[in-house]
């Protein structure tokens, strides 16, 4: 089941909850209560390979190499 992050707008905390997708726009009350929350958007990391390789392989990473001495 997926989880969704939400903020009390009244006392700053952030929770979890856990709960299906089609009931993930619903509003959600904080733990101690409050019922003022708002759902974050939130990042998922993916793993996986690059297409591009890090660092490496040319110029340099700051400005083609022209500020990293040499």
């Amino acid at each position: 089941m997926p989880r969704y992050d939400f903020r009390c707008r009244e006392c700053g905390s952030t929770f979890e909850v856990s709960r299906p997708m089609t009931a993930a726009s619903d509003p959600a009350l904080c733990p101690d209560g409050h019922d003022d929350t708002v759902k974050l958007l939130s990042t998922v990391a993916v793993g996986g390979r690059s297409a591009a390789p890090a660092g490496g392989g040319g110029g340099g990473g700051c400005c083609g190499g022209g500020c990293c001495g040499g």
